[in-house]
């Protein structure tokens, strides 16, 4: 008798071990983060993932009619939900919609993603982190966003003395500058709230007096990184106020956060060598509210982010007054969906030379605005060169491709520029589709009114017989299901020397 009791203790135990190592391994492949209460989440979308309750957030988006004017009504706005999570593992996604599903689109369709739907709910896989789009029954403006994360490495503590660490729960930061080995982190389910200080509070950037901006990473080995939400939004309308600015910064980390609302450029990297930008999640909606600003900097890595944006999303530039050249420039696995400018490009100002520049297997999910994709846009003196676009997907363009020199509105200097060496490479794109009621501007100083095609445009413009495009090539690229060949691409007598492979 004894010997069965001790049998039976045996298996209870060896059964309460395995369902114990069960459970924490089914734990462990996926962290969801709660959110403040003072936080007032979305009621449109419930979302949950490996039978988790995931909180779901609202932020403003532009609004849905396009708008091609330079300075929009910023009254004017939408409302998308964003629900985050980490995860190590395939995990199973459900959302519960408020209204019947008949149709489901997940972007970016090279994911491959299939998702099952049944009445209010759908549920797909995602076997690895990335950010995805869900949109419901044709709702392209007012969608879901879901951020999957993957698992924190390296999590600072919060009792280093070099370490500025924002726990769970709601913070207000009015201005807060970092600089040698010092790290801002933001904890899972930290919610700061970005608030104009007291007392005037400005620097001097590129000649302006501007508002500091809310973070600024300066010195040697800084960061700021988590999985909290930094949220500009009680930024007043008509304050222009950067985000996050690295500013004559070395070995410069920027990961993980997620960023609502930015007032002008979320992330301006100025005068800075060696930065990692990994993994941001950005949703602007006001004029200015760029991606990812990258000037006057050398050898920089931005991947596996998500930019829904109303103006550039990233864009490569170099100032006049800093006598730096930009240099080795890379981005890469990064999804965007932009508003009005461009989705990835170089420009307008360029001030110093610019060369090897890499864009690779990027998703442009959406881009509807007036200005170009792709671009290469030179509006000062400098010399831009080794640029590469290569295996991007375009899920909708008005215009697609874009090396233009000229002057417009933006330019600073008298004398004109150079682009050579440029690839486009693997680009597949869809034309968006025909607005009658939508038109653009052409570049130039007086911003004259053009009329959308039939299909993505692409154009290749030089000054004049010294300012010149040359060396351009076109490998394998796609649009509408077609190579694209000689006919497709508009050029001036100042091109010289244009291949399609």
């Amino acid at each position: 008798m004894d010997k069965m009791i001790d049998k039976l203790r045996k298996t209870i135990l060896l059964c309460s071990v395995l369902i114990f190592v069960g459970f924490s391994a089914y734990a462990q492949k996926v962290k969801v983060y709660p959110a403040p209460k003072e936080i007032e989440l979305s009621t449109f979308f419930k979302v949950s993932v490996a039978s988790q309750n995931v909180p779901v957030y609202k932020t403003k988006i532009p609004p849905s009619t396009p708008i091609p004017r330079l300075n929009p009504n910023r009254g004017d706005f939408g409302l998308a939900s964003v629900a985050s999570f980490d995860m190590n593992d395939a995990v199973t996604v459900s959302v519960e919609s408020p209204e019947e599903v008949k149709s489901v689109k997940i972007l970016p369709s090279s994911y491959g993603i299939k998702p099952v739907f049944k009445g209010n709910t759908v549920t797909f896989e995602l076997n690895h982190p990335g950010h995805v789009t869900v949109e419901i029954n044709g709702e392209w403006h007012e969608s879901l966003h879901i951020l999957a994360n993957p698992f924190e490495k390296n999590i600072p503590d919060p009792k280093d003395p070099n370490v500025i660490y924002f726990g769970p729960g709601v913070h207000e930061v009015s201005q807060l500058t970092i600089s040698d080995n010092q790290t801002i982190y933001l904890a899972g389910g930290a919610y700061v709230r970005c608030v104009l200080p007291e007392q005037e509070d400005e620097i001097e950037i590129r000649g302006h007096v501007r508002k500091k901006p809310t973070f600024i990473l300066e010195g040697k080995n800084v960061a700021i990184k988590g999985r909290g939400i930094i949220d500009q939004s009680s930024i007043p309308k008509k304050v222009r106020r950067y985000t996050i600015l690295a500013h004559k910064a070395q070995d410069v980390t920027i990961e993980g956060v997620t960023i609502f609302d930015p007032s002008h450029w979320t992330i301006p990297i100025q005068s800075c060598d060696d930065v990692h930008v990994d993994n941001i999640k950005i949703f602007g909606w006001r004029g200015n509210a760029d991606g990812v600003d990258i000037t006057s900097s050398r050898d920089l890595l931005v991947e596996n982010c998500f930019m829904r944006t109303f103006d550039d999303a990233v864009v490569v530039k170099s100032f006049g007054g800093y006598g730096e050249v930009v240099n080795n420039v890379h981005t890469r696995k990064c999804v965007v969906w932009n508003e009005l400018a461009h989705a990835l490009s170089i420009g307008a100002e360029v001030h110093e030379n610019i060369s090897n520049v890499v864009f690779e297997d990027c998703d442009v999910i959406h881009d509807k605005g007036r200005e170009t994709a792709l671009r290469v846009y030179h509006c000062d003196h400098a010399v831009i060169s080794d640029v590469t676009f290569d295996n991007i997907r375009i899920e909708e363009a008005r215009r697609l491709i874009s090396c233009w020199i000229g002057k417009t509105r933006w330019t600073e200097t008298e004398e004109r520029g150079h682009i050579k060496n440029v690839t486009f490479k693997n680009i597949t794109a869809t034309s968006a589709p025909i607005d009658p009621t939508l038109t653009g501007f052409q570049d130039g100083p007086d911003w004259k009114p053009y009329i959308i095609k039939d299909h993505a445009s692409m154009e290749l413009v030089g000054y004049d017989a010294d300012h010149i495009v040359e060396d351009v090539v076109f490998d394998n690229v796609v649009l509408d299901g077609k190579k694209v060949e000689a006919k497709n691409v508009t050029a001036n007598e100042f091109v010289k020397n244009v291949k399609f492979k």
